[in-house]
């Protein structure tokens, strides 16, 4: 009878050969990357608290560092080789947090309260949309083209309310001033799950050379942004989310243009009325 040897591994009688073996789960995360979501998910979670307090005007910054940390997470887990289906799915849950449910307890806290029903449906609208918005991310991307996102992202959703709110921080206490501000959650929310397309400037590239105008156009920027931030941001947000609209414009303009009808060619004249030479 012959017996294992040590490197022999006896077979489960029990098992089928069509069954799939178990997949192995690392222990262990990235470190780098987990941190920015981490700080990520930390401002979304600061952002509520403050908007309970009734302080908007430190609220919703906390809305824009949150955009700015969830644009580092990925390049530096791309940069460092130290991407993973771990830190996908830890930075969507975060996103939820920072873009879905800190926008909208910040607008309903800020000035959809007065409404009563309405405002906060319009707040459970946006959270839904954002958490449709990034399950839907997570399955295209990638098989989507990197220049667009299809649909609003929902960073640059959730910095329509909050720049709005950082611009008028004192917030709205009366239901007719609030009423046209269920625009400012509903239009978002709608965006994010609709297929228009969004600029994602992933393929500019950072690396090759520009023109030396260049910095100083973001020089002025600096500049601008420190002295009047509550203008450049609501700038900002805002122009991004007309920036789909205007695109949409310009092509079909353009399409327009290029189906015009041409003139037909004349039919060249028969080869008896041409003139003959002598």
């Amino acid at each position: 009878m012959e017996t294992p040897g040590p490197t022999t591994r006896l077979r489960n009688p029990l098992r089928r050969r069509t069954d799939a073996p178990r997949r192995r789960f690392r222990r262990g995360v990235y470190l780098l990357p987990s941190l920015f979501t981490l700080a990520n998910m930390f401002c979304g979670y600061a952002c509520v608290i403050y908007a309970m307090r009734g302080e908007y005007y430190t609220a919703a910054p906390f809305i824009g560092i949150a955009i700015v940390l969830d644009m580092l997470d990925g390049r530096i887990a791309r940069m460092t080789g130290t991407a993973s289906d771990f830190g996908l799915q830890f930075d969507s849950l975060a996103d939820v947090i920072s873009f879905g449910i800190a926008p909208a307890i910040l607008s309903f806290t800020w000035g959809l309260s007065s409404l009563g029903r309405p405002g906060w449906a319009a707040g459970f609208l946006f959270v839904t949309a954002a958490a449709l918005r990034l399950a839907r991310f997570n399955i295209q991307s990638a098989v989507s083209d990197k220049r667009y996102f299809v649909g609003m992202p929902s960073p640059a959703a959730a910095g329509v309310p909050a720049a709005t709110v950082f611009a008028y921080p004192y917030g709205l206490h009366d239901a007719h001033e609030a009423l046209p501000a269920l625009a400012m959650v509903i239009v978002p929310a709608l965006l994010m799950v609709s297929t228009i397309r969004f600029r994602s400037f992933k393929s500019f590239d950072l690396q090759a050379r520009r023109p030396f105008r260049v910095l100083i156009l973001a020089a002025i920027f600096i500049v601008l942004l420190v002295t009047h931030p509550q203008a450049v941001l609501v700038v900002m947000a805002y122009g991004y989310l007309a920036s789909a609209f205007i695109g949409m414009a310009i092509s079909k303009m353009r399409r327009r243009s290029g189906a015009a009808p041409s003139a037909p060619a004349q039919d060249p004249p028969p080869v008896d009325d041409l003139p003959r030479t002598l």
